[in-house]
């Protein structure tokens, strides 16, 4: 029900996140979705990817800090307010999302987010038969 994800901390400078995507590339890894989050001294590049575990392991061995975590990916209709009533629907079961984006994957919206209490969610999504990616998704 979970996808793996990639958080991989790169410092705000020239060359960085070029870098990373170089990586990447070079070992035939697709990106799926991502987002950069930022601070003054450094960024948390977010990446779904067709291969999160080898990537890890590429970043990892190249020195840069990433780290390897599970996330939802509930899949809606791209149409407006599906994304507002999934939301409602862990909010009101008492499930915050810490952090949360969204991308377009085969026709559908893509909701990627981390909940702070991610067996209230799976629990959620199955009573609610919320709809989700799985990584087999992105292979």
């Amino acid at each position: 029900m979970t996808i793996k994800q990639l958080s991989i901390f790169i410092e705000n400078k020239s060359g960085t996140l070029i870098r990373v995507l170089d990586l990447l590339s070079q070992a035939n890894i697709q990106i799926i979705a991502s987002a950069v989050a930022d601070t003054k001294d450094y960024g948390i590049y977010r990446v779904l990817c067709n291969e999160p575990a080898k990537a890890y392991l590429i970043l990892k061995e190249a020195g840069i800090n990433v780290q390897l975590s599970d996330v939802f990916a509930l899949t809606i209709d791209d149409q407006p307010g599906r994304a507002a009533a999934a939301v409602k629907s862990l909010s009101e079961a008492g499930v915050s999302i810490l952090y949360l984006y969204s991308f377009l994957w085969k026709g559908r919206g893509v909701l990627a987010f981390r909940a702070d209490a991610p067996d209230k969610a799976k629990e959620i999504i199955m009573l609610k038969k919320m709809m989700f990616l799985t990584e087999e998704d992105f292979k």
